[in-house]
């Protein structure tokens, strides 16, 4: 088995009204439950907002801290789930299901 990083892409700006998100969170809770049962879950984690990161460079032995994400789009990293699958094809289903559930693009890439 090897590991795969599921990662969730959300759109900047504040999160949807309960009525949307809480059939989503439902969606993604069972879906983890799914995992957990067919022993693909490892962990799962959500975000703070882009806004409330901190970009740390180091320059000439200078520590050079940055407020804001490190690139600037409309999408950031949401959160992500790290899984065990086979195979690239299986975790590929598991990030189909997860994009479904969250309504929102996930990038699937194995951990290495």
């Amino acid at each position: 088995m090897r590991q795969y990083l599921l990662s969730v892409y959300q759109p900047d700006g504040d999160a949807p009204p309960p009525q949307v998100l809480d059939p989503i969170m439902a969606d993604l809770a069972a879906l983890a439950e799914e995992m957990k049962a067919a022993g693909a879950w490892v962990f799962a984690v959500g975000l703070h907002p882009a806004s409330t990161a901190t970009v740390v460079r180091d320059r000439d032995d200078q520590v050079l801290l940055t407020d804001g994400p490190f690139t600037e789009g409309k999408e950031h990293l949401g959160g992500f789930t790290v899984i065990n699958a086979p195979d690239l094809d299986a975790a590929l289903a598991w990030g189909a299901r997860m994009a479904r559930a969250s309504t929102l693009p996930v990038e699937v890439r194995p951990v290495a």
